[in-house]
């Protein structure tokens, strides 16, 4: 999302400040790959795997199979770019770590992210398997990171800064495009802010498998009554066809339908229960059927649903 798309300003700068997705860095060949010893462990590995995972490679003067390992080991890790850093440790001089990790044969790699040791595997392997190892590793850190930043723009919206939550929502998208929550929330903002057209073009990205996410759901749901409010017409011609004709339930019903857009609950519920009272038989009880279709979208512990359907059951069975 670039900053001329975007109603909030530059996109990602905030975000950028909070959370870095471990996207490939400028580190040099020594930057990525390092030997080092039981008291730097802590810093090397523990901290390190912080920012990006971080493979442990256990090994040995000794032994065969981890010569054979340990060239094809740092061959991938250069080729991943920094999305993931080697670091050996030779078992002879520094045994104390293997022995709290119950290593008892090597080569062992072991993977830490976020300071734990989250996978690993043994004996010397071929260079596909290693590749595929870290690309599921890095794959499984994104997903972990991408999870944290959507949690952040939800609670950025919750406190009112629709800004900070676009620019999250903006920075995810870059890293996956496929993204249907940050698809669906960006969308939402922009709809919001009152951009009906780019929210659309954001929602025409979600994949097939996305259209289903519950924030898809929501938004195009959103942008389909607000279509439709916006054929029904001026509200407040709406307003002086009731004043002059209060049998008008057509203009009752289309009153009710803005009114909902608008965010006006209780007020459009109480303008199908008058059509209702009115006239059961309107349009084959139509205006039951919007207000039912009201509580399913508000939801049935929403205060106007728990209202209106107090209201309805007292006009239905007094």
């Amino acid at each position: 999302m670039n900053e001329s798309n975007n109603p909030f300003g530059g996109a990602g700068g905030g975000y950028a400040q909070a959370v870095s997705y471990g996207a490939p860095t400028a580190a040099s060949g020594a930057d990525l790959i390092k030997d080092t010893t039981t008291a730097a462990f802590t810093t090397d590995v523990i901290q390190e795997s912080r920012n990006q995972p971080v493979l442990v490679d256990f090994w040995a003067p000794w032994c065969g199979p981890c010569k054979q390992l340990t060239p094809v080991l740092e061959k991938a890790v250069q080729a991943a770019g920094g999305k993931v850093k080697l670091v050996k440790m030779n078992i002879d001089d520094h045994p104390s770590i293997a022995g709290q990790l119950g290593i008892q044969s090597i080569p062992a790699i072991v993977a830490f992210v976020d300071g734990k040791p989250v996978d690993g595997f043994m004996g010397a392997q071929p260079e596909t398997k290693i590749m595929e190892f870290i690309a599921k590793l890095v794959e499984g850190g994104q997903e972990s990171e991408i999870e944290a930043a959507l949690e952040m723009a939800a609670q950025a919206r919750e406190q009112g800064d629709p800004q900070q939550a676009a620019q999250i929502y903006a920075a995810i998208v870059q890293q996956d495009a496929k993204n249907a929550d940050a698809l669906g929330g960006l969308a939402d903002i922009l709809f919001e802010a009152g951009q009906a057209d780019k929210a659309r073009e954001v929602l025409d990205r979600v994949p097939e498998e996305g259209k289903s996410n519950p924030t898809v759901v929501a938004v195009e749901a959103k942008i389909a009554l607000a279509e439709q409010v916006a054929s029904l017409g001026d509200p407040d011609e709406l307003e002086r066809r009731l004043a002059a004709d209060p049998k008008d339930h057509q203009a009752r019903f289309d009153l009710a339908m803005i009114q909902n857009a608008r965010g006006e609950r209780e007020a459009a519920a109480d303008s199908l229960l008058a059509i209702v009272k009115a006239d059961r038989e309107w349009k084959e009880d139509g205006a039951r059927a919007q207000l039912l279709q009201f509580f399913e979208a508000w939801g049935p512990t929403d205060e106007a649903t728990l209202t209106a359907r107090r209201k309805l059951s007292s006009l239905l069975f007094s």
